[in-house]
């Protein structure tokens, strides 16, 4: 897989959970979840499945930086 989007992370799918158009899926990247909405055709598309490996693929035009005060 070659992508032009330069954060690609690699983990494995904790939980597909669909609703009526619209699927969450939690991918667990190092111990951290990292949760994508996508479209249920998407699902059954690429077949996901709970302790798949899975990319979460993110790319943004924006970045925002929060603290703790």
């Amino acid at each position: 897989m070659k992508l032009s989007a330069r954060n690609v992370l690699k983990g494995t799918i904790d939980q597909v959970q669909k609703g009526q158009t619209t699927a969450h899926v939690r991918i667990n990247v190092g111990g951290t979840i990292v949760t994508a909405s996508i479209t249920n055709e998407a699902v059954d598309e690429l077949k996901l499945k709970q302790g798949q490996t899975a990319y979460a693929v993110i790319k943004s035009s924006d970045v925002m930086v929060g603290i703790d005060e």
